[in-house]
Protein backbone atom coordinates (compact mmCIF):
# COMPACT_ATOMS: atom_id res chain seq x y z
CA UNK A 1 0.00 0.00 0.00
CA UNK A 2 1.35 2.99 -0.81
CA UNK A 3 0.92 6.11 2.25
CA UNK A 4 1.89 10.24 2.09
CA UNK A 5 0.90 10.75 -1.20
CA UNK A 6 0.55 14.60 -2.02
CA UNK A 7 -2.21 14.86 -4.03
CA UNK A 8 -1.74 18.72 -4.84
CA UNK A 9 1.91 18.09 -5.01
CA UNK A 10 1.60 15.37 -7.80
CA UNK A 11 -1.11 17.86 -9.71
CA UNK A 12 1.08 20.71 -9.45
CA UNK A 13 4.12 18.79 -10.76
CA UNK A 14 2.79 17.35 -13.85
CA UNK A 15 0.88 20.45 -14.40
CA UNK A 16 4.12 22.74 -14.73
CA UNK A 17 5.65 19.45 -16.66
CA UNK A 18 3.02 18.99 -19.46
CA UNK A 19 4.62 20.71 -22.30
CA UNK A 20 7.94 18.31 -21.76
CA UNK A 21 6.68 15.44 -20.59
CA UNK A 22 6.84 13.76 -23.87
CA UNK A 23 10.54 14.36 -24.30
CA UNK A 24 11.52 12.25 -21.35
CA UNK A 25 8.81 9.83 -20.77
CA UNK A 26 10.72 6.81 -22.62
CA UNK A 27 9.28 3.93 -20.67
CA UNK A 28 5.96 5.76 -20.36
CA UNK A 29 5.43 5.69 -24.43
CA UNK A 30 6.86 1.99 -24.38
CA UNK A 31 4.18 1.13 -22.02
CA UNK A 32 1.66 2.99 -24.41
CA UNK A 33 2.56 0.78 -27.40
CA UNK A 34 2.26 -2.23 -25.01
CA UNK A 35 -1.41 -1.11 -24.22
CA UNK A 36 -2.33 -0.56 -27.55
CA UNK A 37 -1.00 -3.53 -28.87
CA UNK A 38 -2.40 -5.49 -26.28
CA UNK A 39 -6.14 -4.16 -27.45
CA UNK A 40 -5.72 -4.82 -30.80
CA UNK A 41 -4.63 -8.62 -30.38
CA UNK A 42 -7.48 -9.05 -28.06
CA UNK A 43 -10.08 -7.66 -30.80
CA UNK A 44 -11.50 -4.92 -28.86
CA UNK A 45 -13.79 -2.95 -30.29
CA UNK A 46 -15.24 -0.64 -27.73
CA UNK A 47 -17.94 2.12 -28.64
CA UNK A 48 -17.14 4.17 -25.80
CA UNK A 49 -14.12 4.65 -24.08
CA UNK A 50 -12.31 6.60 -21.10
CA UNK A 51 -8.26 7.39 -20.72
CA UNK A 52 -8.27 8.15 -16.77
CA UNK A 53 -4.91 9.79 -16.53
CA UNK A 54 -4.60 10.89 -20.09
CA UNK A 55 -2.05 12.94 -19.28
CA UNK A 56 -0.61 14.58 -22.61
CA UNK A 57 -3.40 12.47 -24.90
CA UNK A 58 -0.24 9.72 -26.63
CA UNK A 59 -3.36 6.94 -25.42
CA UNK A 60 -5.99 8.91 -26.22
CA UNK A 61 -3.97 9.46 -29.97
CA UNK A 62 -2.92 6.06 -30.22
CA UNK A 63 -6.90 5.15 -29.55
CA UNK A 64 -8.44 7.42 -32.00
CA UNK A 65 -5.83 6.04 -34.72
CA UNK A 66 -7.43 2.34 -33.64
CA UNK A 67 -10.84 3.34 -33.22
CA UNK A 68 -11.90 6.46 -34.90
CA UNK A 69 -15.72 5.74 -34.95
CA UNK A 70 -15.83 5.52 -31.37
CA UNK A 71 -16.80 8.52 -28.86
CA UNK A 72 -13.38 8.87 -26.39
CA UNK A 73 -13.12 11.09 -23.53
CA UNK A 74 -9.84 11.70 -21.12
CA UNK A 75 -9.71 12.80 -18.20
CA UNK A 76 -6.87 14.14 -16.00
CA UNK A 77 -6.31 15.29 -12.34
CA UNK A 78 -3.75 18.24 -13.85
CA UNK A 79 -5.30 20.68 -15.90
CA UNK A 80 -1.71 21.81 -17.84
CA UNK A 81 -1.93 18.21 -19.17
CA UNK A 82 -5.43 18.78 -20.05
CA UNK A 83 -4.37 21.66 -21.86
CA UNK A 84 -1.65 19.66 -23.97
CA UNK A 85 -3.57 17.00 -24.13
CA UNK A 86 -6.37 19.41 -26.01
CA UNK A 87 -4.03 21.09 -28.25
CA UNK A 88 -2.71 17.51 -29.42
CA UNK A 89 -5.78 16.27 -30.39
CA UNK A 90 -7.21 18.90 -31.76
CA UNK A 91 -10.02 18.24 -34.71
CA UNK A 92 -9.74 14.16 -33.75
CA UNK A 93 -12.89 14.49 -31.49
CA UNK A 94 -11.65 13.83 -28.29
CA UNK A 95 -13.39 15.12 -24.90
CA UNK A 96 -11.08 16.26 -22.26
CA UNK A 97 -12.17 16.59 -18.45
CA UNK A 98 -10.05 17.90 -15.96
CA UNK A 99 -11.34 15.67 -12.90
CA UNK A 100 -9.87 13.11 -10.33
CA UNK A 101 -9.58 9.28 -10.93
CA UNK A 102 -11.33 8.91 -7.71
CA UNK A 103 -14.25 10.93 -8.54
CA UNK A 104 -15.03 10.56 -12.22
CA UNK A 105 -17.71 12.87 -13.08
CA UNK A 106 -19.59 10.64 -15.14
CA UNK A 107 -22.48 8.43 -15.02
CA UNK A 108 -22.84 5.00 -14.28
CA UNK A 109 -22.53 2.34 -17.34
CA UNK A 110 -21.06 5.36 -19.68
CA UNK A 111 -18.23 3.53 -20.87
CA UNK A 112 -17.30 -0.24 -22.97
CA UNK A 113 -13.61 0.43 -22.04
CA UNK A 114 -11.74 2.48 -19.44
CA UNK A 115 -7.94 2.50 -19.86
CA UNK A 116 -5.44 3.89 -17.64
CA UNK A 117 -1.39 4.56 -18.58
CA UNK A 118 1.00 5.43 -15.96
CA UNK A 119 -1.19 7.24 -13.28
CA UNK A 120 -2.34 4.76 -10.55
CA UNK A 121 1.04 4.65 -9.12
CA UNK A 122 0.21 8.18 -7.53
CA UNK A 123 -2.76 7.01 -5.42
CA UNK A 124 -2.93 6.44 -1.84
CA UNK A 125 -4.85 3.49 -2.36
CA UNK A 126 -5.82 1.69 -5.50
CA UNK A 127 -9.79 0.75 -4.19
CA UNK A 128 -11.51 4.55 -4.74
CA UNK A 129 -10.35 4.76 -8.27
CA UNK A 130 -11.10 1.03 -9.17
CA UNK A 131 -14.62 1.34 -7.92
CA UNK A 132 -15.28 4.59 -9.78
CA UNK A 133 -13.99 2.58 -12.77
CA UNK A 134 -16.49 -0.35 -12.79
CA UNK A 135 -18.89 1.99 -11.91
CA UNK A 136 -18.62 3.78 -14.75
CA UNK A 137 -17.99 0.57 -17.02
CA UNK A 138 -21.23 -0.72 -18.75
CA UNK A 139 -21.96 -4.19 -17.66
CA UNK A 140 -19.59 -6.50 -19.85
CA UNK A 141 -17.28 -3.63 -20.23
CA UNK A 142 -13.30 -4.19 -20.34
CA UNK A 143 -10.32 -2.04 -17.62
CA UNK A 144 -7.05 -2.52 -19.03
CA UNK A 145 -4.39 -0.24 -17.52
CA UNK A 146 -0.58 -0.32 -15.95
CA UNK A 147 1.34 1.40 -13.46
CA UNK A 148 4.65 1.43 -11.69
CA UNK A 149 5.39 -1.53 -9.30
CA UNK A 150 7.24 -1.89 -6.18
CA UNK A 151 10.56 -3.11 -8.06
CA UNK A 152 10.16 0.71 -9.71
CA UNK A 153 13.34 2.99 -9.00
CA UNK A 154 14.45 0.02 -6.58
CA UNK A 155 18.39 1.43 -7.08
CA UNK A 156 17.47 4.39 -6.23
CA UNK A 157 15.65 4.07 -2.98
CA UNK A 158 17.98 1.32 -2.01
CA UNK A 159 21.44 3.54 -2.05
CA UNK A 160 19.12 6.43 -0.92
CA UNK A 161 18.14 4.12 2.07
CA UNK A 162 21.31 2.46 3.10
CA UNK A 163 23.08 5.99 3.28
CA UNK A 164 20.11 7.60 4.96
CA UNK A 165 20.82 5.19 7.83
CA UNK A 166 18.56 4.70 10.80
CA UNK A 167 17.00 8.26 9.34
CA UNK A 168 13.29 8.52 8.25
CA UNK A 169 12.51 7.48 4.54
CA UNK A 170 10.16 9.57 3.43
CA UNK A 171 10.69 8.10 -0.54
CA UNK A 172 7.87 7.19 -2.60
CA UNK A 173 6.71 3.53 -2.64
CA UNK A 174 5.51 1.71 -5.46
CA UNK A 175 2.14 -1.06 -5.28
CA UNK A 176 2.97 -4.50 -5.83
CA UNK A 177 1.62 -6.92 -7.89
CA UNK A 178 -0.31 -8.71 -5.23
CA UNK A 179 -1.78 -5.07 -4.07
CA UNK A 180 -2.79 -4.91 -7.49
CA UNK A 181 -4.74 -7.92 -7.82
CA UNK A 182 -6.58 -7.35 -4.40
CA UNK A 183 -7.52 -4.30 -5.23
CA UNK A 184 -9.37 -5.70 -8.80
CA UNK A 185 -11.30 -8.43 -6.71
CA UNK A 186 -12.41 -6.25 -3.86
CA UNK A 187 -13.74 -4.12 -6.08
CA UNK A 188 -15.42 -6.89 -7.89
CA UNK A 189 -13.78 -6.96 -11.38
CA UNK A 190 -13.65 -10.62 -12.90
CA UNK A 191 -12.01 -11.84 -15.52
CA UNK A 192 -9.13 -10.51 -13.20
CA UNK A 193 -5.66 -11.00 -15.23
CA UNK A 194 -2.37 -9.03 -13.62
CA UNK A 195 1.76 -9.45 -14.47
CA UNK A 196 4.40 -7.40 -14.69
CA UNK A 197 7.18 -6.32 -16.73
CA UNK A 198 10.85 -4.68 -15.70
CA UNK A 199 11.53 -1.21 -18.07
CA UNK A 200 15.36 -0.16 -17.78
CA UNK A 201 16.73 2.96 -18.84
CA UNK A 202 20.18 4.05 -18.75
CA UNK A 203 21.32 7.51 -17.47
CA UNK A 204 24.96 9.24 -17.46
CA UNK A 205 24.82 9.88 -13.60
CA UNK A 206 22.49 9.59 -10.51
CA UNK A 207 21.76 13.62 -10.94
CA UNK A 208 20.85 13.12 -14.34
CA UNK A 209 18.49 10.97 -13.28
CA UNK A 210 16.82 12.95 -10.85
CA UNK A 211 16.43 15.41 -13.10
CA UNK A 212 14.57 13.42 -16.03
CA UNK A 213 11.87 12.30 -13.00
CA UNK A 214 11.67 15.86 -12.60
CA UNK A 215 10.96 16.40 -16.18
CA UNK A 216 8.71 14.13 -16.25
CA UNK A 217 6.59 15.38 -13.10
CA UNK A 218 7.91 12.37 -11.31
CA UNK A 219 9.99 13.89 -8.79
CA UNK A 220 8.07 12.85 -5.96
CA UNK A 221 9.36 9.10 -6.94
CA UNK A 222 12.73 10.28 -6.17
CA UNK A 223 14.06 11.34 -2.66
CA UNK A 224 13.43 14.42 -1.13
CA UNK A 225 16.83 16.20 -1.05
CA UNK A 226 17.18 17.36 2.75
CA UNK A 227 18.74 20.75 3.81
CA UNK A 228 21.84 22.08 5.31
CA UNK A 229 25.05 19.93 5.24
CA UNK A 230 23.25 16.48 7.01
CA UNK A 231 21.32 16.45 3.57
CA UNK A 232 23.73 17.28 1.53
CA UNK A 233 26.21 14.34 2.71
CA UNK A 234 23.27 11.88 2.64
CA UNK A 235 22.05 12.30 -0.87
CA UNK A 236 26.37 12.53 -2.32
CA UNK A 237 26.82 9.24 -0.62
CA UNK A 238 23.89 7.96 -1.99
CA UNK A 239 24.63 8.73 -5.52
CA UNK A 240 28.35 7.34 -4.94
CA UNK A 241 26.02 3.97 -3.63
CA UNK A 242 24.40 3.99 -6.42
CA UNK A 243 27.33 4.37 -9.03
CA UNK A 244 29.39 2.06 -7.07
CA UNK A 245 26.47 -0.45 -6.20
CA UNK A 246 24.79 -0.90 -10.06
CA UNK A 247 26.94 1.24 -12.34
CA UNK A 248 28.11 -0.20 -15.62
CA UNK A 249 30.24 1.00 -18.44
CA UNK A 250 30.03 4.34 -17.47
CA UNK A 251 26.20 4.70 -17.15
CA UNK A 252 23.73 3.83 -14.23
CA UNK A 253 20.14 1.80 -14.65
CA UNK A 254 17.08 2.99 -13.77
CA UNK A 255 14.31 0.01 -13.48
CA UNK A 256 10.65 0.30 -13.72
CA UNK A 257 8.20 -2.46 -13.20
CA UNK A 258 5.62 -1.98 -15.34
CA UNK A 259 2.17 -3.82 -13.96
CA UNK A 260 -0.08 -4.48 -16.50
CA UNK A 261 -4.31 -5.15 -14.78
CA UNK A 262 -7.70 -6.01 -17.03
CA UNK A 263 -10.68 -7.00 -15.82
CA UNK A 264 -14.05 -7.17 -16.77
CA UNK A 265 -17.48 -5.59 -15.63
Amino acid sequence: MVANIDRNKVQGAFRRQARDYDSHAVVQLRVVQRITDQLQSQGVRPARLLDVGAGTGTLLAALRATYPDALAVGADLALGMCHTASNRLAGAGVQLVNADAERLPFADGSFDLVLSSSTFQWLGSLDHAFAEVKRVLAPGGAFCFALFGAKTLFELRASYKKALGNGADRSHSFFAQSDVRAALDRCGFSAIEVRSELEVEWHPDVPELLRSLKRIGAGSAAPAAAKGLAGRRIMLEMMELYREEYGSNGMIPASYEVIYGEGAR
